[in-house]
């Protein structure tokens, strides 16, 4: 397997929106916050790093799994995220919040959501 990234896809993609927009790879890399060598390699077949990729996706506007390739049938997405990683996600972005703050609420909701499991199994 060539990876589970759809570097050609994704390459495609950030050119589609360029020209739509008017821009130089160079201009697009400045944007992105990635440097011109990275769009220069992709263009050629590599793969960017996980930074890179993160920025280009950003950038586009995309899903980062729009630019996925999945081994097998696409699992369903009906299920998401477990409660808890989407609270995780929440905490993580309120600036608010010392990282010793995000812990401590996610400690208490994780011991309450045991505890709701828990009930459910014995009911």
């Amino acid at each position: 397997m060539e990876g589970r990234m759809d570097a050609r896809g994704l390459h495609d993609a950030l050119d589609a929106q360029r020209r739509a927009r008017g821009l130089s790879w160079r201009q697009l890399a400045e944007e992105a916050g990635v440097s011109p060598s990275l769009l220069s390699r992709m263009g050629n077949g590599h793969r960017p790093d996980l930074d890179g990729f993160i920025a280009l996706v950003q950038w586009l506007g995309s899903p980062a799994e729009d630019f996925m390739v999945w081994p097998g049938p696409r699992p369903p997405r009906e299920r998401g995220p477990a409660l808890e990683t989407k609270l995780a996600l929440l905490l993580r972005a309120q600036e608010d919040l010392t990282e010793a703050d995000r812990e401590y609420l996610l400690e208490i909701f994780g011991a309450t959501m045991r505890r709701i499991k828990a009930d459910r199994r014995e009911s």
